[in-house]
């Protein structure tokens, strides 16, 4: 949406890209929580606690040591097939998804964290030329793939439901855009650039909906959110785009102060004079 609306060189942007970033990091130790209470199966709390624990300290070790191994995995991707450094990347990618899964960390973490390793790569450039091509495939079918799995008449009755948590995301998102924008110590209608941004929801949601789904949750949960996603990634791009003209709506054109013209008489008038 900022590329689209041309608003990447706008001063909220780097504020938006940093909340995106925090919010990213903060929903995996959610998820990871989230798994432990669920797709354990069990009902000791401590069995729950103890791998709630596991995952996250999955994750900060992701965080904290991964970066340091990147000077040897650059040593495995010396190589000059093609073929064996896509291999090596993929390889790379399926374990650590494949060790987070068997820890009850959804695999989408484990390929995040992958993925801020593989960040601090000499070979960053080449990785993204070579991964661009399968993000647009496999989004493609990992959205397909959760559409086969919703019954279209279970569908009417999530509308209510997230049709207000719709809302709410909207008003909160709002919120924390003001905060933001006065903490930056930036205009207050920037508010409206923050939060409409941010308001979008997407691939957590359907992946939080899928461990719900593993864990035999009831099946409204996953219909609850396809209509919530597909509401905010209908009204989040119009609320973007219009952002501007909602705050004028709302709240009237910024009184701009004319600036005082000096004539000549003044001047001669002065000190100088």
């Amino acid at each position: 949406m900022l590329t689209d609306l041309k608003r990447t060189a706008n001063p909220e942007t780097e504020v938006i890209m940093g909340m995106i970033m925090f919010d990213d990091l903060f929903i995996a130790m959610h998820i990871s929580f989230l798994s432990g209470l669920i797709l354990t199966g069990s009902s000791s709390m401590w069995t729950v606690v103890g791998t709630s624990l596991l995952a996250l300290g999955f994750i900060l070790t992701f965080l904290v040591l991964g970066r340091k191994l990147v000077p040897a995995i650059d040593k495995l991707l010396q190589v000059k097939s093609s073929e064996l450094f896509v291999l090596v990347i993929f390889a790379l990618l399926f374990i650590t998804a494949g060790f987070s899964e068997t820890i009850h960390v959804a695999e989408a973490i484990g390929a995040l964290m992958a993925g801020l390793v593989l960040a601090d790569s000499q070979y960053i450039k080449k990785i993204e030329a070579m991964v661009l091509p399968y993000k647009d495939f496999f989004g493609a079918m990992f959205f397909f793939s959760f559409g086969l799995s919703i019954d279209m008449l279970s569908l009417g009755g999530a509308v209510l439901w997230a049709s207000i948590a719709a809302v709410v995301t909207i008003l909160g998102n709002l919120a924390s855009g003001y905060f933001a924008a006065r903490f930056s110590g930036m205009k207050h209608k920037t508010a409206f650039d923050i939060g409409f941004t941010l308001s979008a929801r997407g691939e957590f949601s359907i992946i939080m909906a899928n461990i719900g789904k593993a864990g035999a949750l009831l099946p409204v949960i996953q219909s609850f959110v396809v209509v919530y996603v597909l509401i905010l990634s209908i009204v989040s791009p119009l609320l973007t785009k219009e952002s501007r003209t909602i705050w004028v709506k709302l709240f009237g054109k910024d009184e701009v102060k004319p600036k005082t013209i000096k004539k000549l008489s003044d001047l001669e008038s002065g000190p100088m004079s």
